[in-house]
């Protein structure tokens, strides 16, 4: 693998429709996109740690490698392997 990318998906437990579409859409993502060693994990966004730790106050949201870069919406998987790949450059 060239690349390693962690992604968290923050929403709340237990999931919503929209959480639950955005997991299926990352996973969709992270299995097209090539050279690259995609980690996902659940964040809940009810917890403290994520809210300090991330700002976030609306799902559900990505985080890649840190980063939040989608909130409040479900992305598309063409958006989320888009992100993907502009991680790996």
């Amino acid at each position: 693998m060239d690349k390693r990318i962690h992604v968290e998906v923050i929403g709340v437990n237990p999931p919503c429709k929209k959480c639950e579409a955005t997991w299926r859409n990352v996973e969709k993502a992270a299995s097209t996109v090539k050279g690259v060693e995609v980690t996902m994990k659940k964040l809940d966004i009810m917890s403290e740690d994520v809210t300090s730790r991330y700002g976030v106050i609306m799902s559900p949201a990505i985080a890649l490698n840190g980063s939040v870069k989608i909130m409040g919406r479900v992305p598309d998987v063409k958006e989320v392997e888009a992100l993907l790949k502009e991680m790996t450059k």
